[in-house]
């Protein structure tokens, strides 16, 4: 018998209905609960286990479990609402959501590769530069409004500080793609337009990268465009969902490319001269640029410029 699994994930525990059984378990979202659901699912037939991305609180849950073999699958919360909603249901309680799961687990089945603990670690030191990085931004743009010399010191110290603990985890972030893929790092920042920042955030929130083929990285990217089209009526073509962080890396990662790339920047200029704007034609050389990165990956080429 195959057993398909949901699991709502909070930050204290784990609501774990199993189908068909219609067994509900509850244990604490620790070590020591999530070695406990491992043991209960120990030699049984497990089809897929469904859990929504909840801020990272899951991620502990998805390794032990990618540890024990059992296949895992994170989707987005809205999707999760959507099903909820489309079925007519309207109550809300980790009970009930974790047997949606169960229900959705043999509809949505897409396991993932087991976490990487050095990917892991690159990403909480990317997430951590980027915290700093809006700290010291929101505080340079509070400076030319302090009147008071002792605000405008403390702020300008403030500022100072931040820069020396980025540079600090610049290092650490250095040594960590290194002990990932420092042959993918170095190949990443050969290429015109990208640097260090840009291909540890790639390596970090990418891992699929060279493992997709085009239309499924850009679907992933959420760079995509989908039809939107009923009858006779023919949409605008619109992107959507997929992973905002490689977005936000990839929109200031192509202005450099643009610059520094003659193809890229001819590309760009096309468009805009075919009458698009701006955003539309930078998100097209965004959604070639991780294609042809995917591709070189994949292929285990190095950069080929047109």
């Amino acid at each position: 018998m195959t057993l398909w699994i949901g699991i709502d994930v909070s930050k204290a525990t784990l609501a774990v209905h199993v189908l068909p059984t219609r067994q509900l378990l509850s244990v604490p979202n620790t070590d020591e609960g999530h070695a406990s659901l491992c043991a209960t699912l120990k030699e049984q037939a497990v089809g897929n286990v469904l859990l929504e991305a909840t801020g990272g609180y899951e991620r502990a849950v998805m390794r032990a479990l990618a540890a024990a073999e059992v296949p895992v699958t994170r989707i987005n919360p809205r999707r999760a609402r959507a099903f909820a909603t489309a079925l007519g249901k309207t109550a809300k309680t980790d009970p009930i959501d974790a047997a949606l799961l169960a229900r959705m687990a043999e509809l949505v089945c897409a396991p993932g590769a087991a976490p990487e603990p050095e990917r892991e670690a690159l990403r909480e030191l990317v997430q951590r530069r980027e915290q700093l990085v809006q700290q010291r931004d929101d505080e340079r743009r509070r400076l030319p409004q302090a009147c008071t010399a002792l605000v405008r010191d403390d702020l300008a110290a403030h500022i100072g500080q931040l820069r020396l603990r980025i540079r600090h985890l610049d290092k650490a972030i250095v040594h960590a793609q290194q002990h990932l893929d420092d042959q993918l790092s170095r190949k990443l920042q050969a290429i015109a337009g990208i640097g260090q920042v840009t291909a540890a955030s790639l390596m970090a929130y990418l891992p699929e990268l060279g493992r997709l083929d085009r239309r499924q990285i850009a679907a992933l990217a959420g760079l995509a465009p989908y039809n939107v089209d009923s009858g006779q009526h023919a949409g605008k073509r619109r992107i959507r969902g997929g992973r905002a962080a490689i977005r936000r890396v990839l929109y200031m990662a192509c202005w450099s490319v643009i610059r520094k790339q003659a193809d890229f920047k001819a590309r760009y200029q096309r468009l805009r001269q075919q009458g698009k704007a701006a955003k539309v034609a930078i998100t097209a050389c965004m959604r070639v640029l991780l294609i042809r990165l995917n591709a070189m990956v994949r292929e285990q080429t190095e950069w080929r410029t047109s």
